[in-house]
């Protein structure tokens, strides 16, 4: 009886664990299959070695071996979704991929572009491969996901009501956007026509044409991504909104120029400190005080944000559901665990 039961405990443990016998790997360069497809340990070092600072301090182990996990985590959920989206029909077409992988061109020289593959251990065909995952997934949770999402009035009302406070402004604050020149340009910045100014002379020469295209009618965000030389430049120069108390701690006479802006104006060449200039545009000043429900900025910003939380827990639920569905090994994790944590043998 007593061996009788032992032999239920085992085989129910089995059952739990989903079976007594680890599936052996196909070979030691394989570090994981999602429903029989290899990842490849090759795959995972290559998107390793994009994402390390080559130029920084080497990770130790531990953080090395984490960050191999999660990347492989990416892979594996990545094919998992791609799979999905093979099934239903939502693969990213050639001309999808050609555009964007020119939109990914475009901010660089053909040498810059060829160098930056390079550092990254990676080949055009590599980027066209990603880009095309990512157009796939991004198709699919838009028809799997986003397009289930609804806030409705009553929602946004009832967020207000309880979250009245939170609406509330204690200062003033100010939505500005900014054109950025210098004359002491960072590598590691880009415009979309790889415009950068590298003396004084360049950078004010540049500022006085800007100042003339915007002058003429051009679009300040366009002119932002095509010419500013900051982070921004990516979101049109896009700072969003500042409380007046943080001007403080910009240069003196860009707060001097923004506090005499109304909104809609444009600034001339500001020149700041350390050289260069700043072209600002005032999008908007709120007053400090309380904002109400029937503010349109108020009903938007409640919306996006409800939306993002719910395409947040659907995509959570959407991922746990593909991954149920899906037979994974990830004998990485396997090997690490065996092994208590040391890097696999080269």
């Amino acid at each position: 009886m007593i061996r009788k039961t032992l032999i239920l405990a085992a085989l129910a443990a089995c059952t739990i664990l989903g079976s007594c016998k680890k599936e052996a790997a196909p070979g030691p360069d394989v570090w994981a299959t999602v429903n029989g497809k290899e990842i490849s340990r090759a795959e995972v070092e290559k998107y390793y070695r994009s994402r390390v600072n080559a130029e920084g301090p080497a990770p130790s182990q531990e953080e090395a071996l984490t960050l191999k996990l999660n990347i492989l985590e990416d892979l594996i959920n990545n094919e998992i979704l791609l799979e999905r989206a093979t099934k239903l029909n939502c693969l990213a077409t050639d001309a999808a991929v050609e555009d964007k992988f020119t939109e990914s061109k475009s901010p660089y020289t053909e040498e810059e572009f060829q160098k930056k593959l390079k550092d990254a251990g990676l080949t055009v065909e590599d980027l066209k491969a990603d880009i095309r995952r990512q157009l796939s997934i991004q198709t699919l949770l838009n028809r799997e996901i986003l397009s289930k999402i609804s806030v409705t009035d009553q929602d946004i009302d009832d967020f207000y009501n309880k979250n009245r406070a939170q609406f509330d402004v204690a200062e003033p604050q100010y939505h500005i956007a900014q054109i950025v020149i210098t004359p002491r340009p960072d590598p590691n910045v880009h415009n979309r026509k790889n415009d950068k100014a590298t003396t004084d002379a360049e950078a004010a020469g540049k500022a006085r044409a800007i100042e003339q295209k915007l002058a003429a009618g051009a679009d300040f965000s366009q002119l932002a991504m095509d010419y500013s030389e900051d982070s921004t430049a990516a979101t049109g120069g896009d700072l969003g909104f500042i409380p007046e108390s943080a001007l403080n701690q910009s240069d003196p006479s860009l707060k001097k120029e923004i506090l005499s802006m109304k909104p809609g104006e444009v600034s001339p060449p500001v020149g700041v400190k350390g050289g260069g200039y700043r072209i600002l545009k005032l999008l908007a000043k709120e007053p400090a005080g309380q904002r109400e429900l029937s503010d349109p900025q108020v009903q938007q910003s409640i919306r996006d944000m409800l939306r993002n939380r719910k395409e947040q827990l659907l995509r959570s639920a959407y991922m746990a559901e593909a991954r149920d569905e899906a037979h994974v090994v990830n004998y990485l994790a396997r090997e690490i665990i065996e092994s208590a944590g040391k890097l696999p043998a080269n």
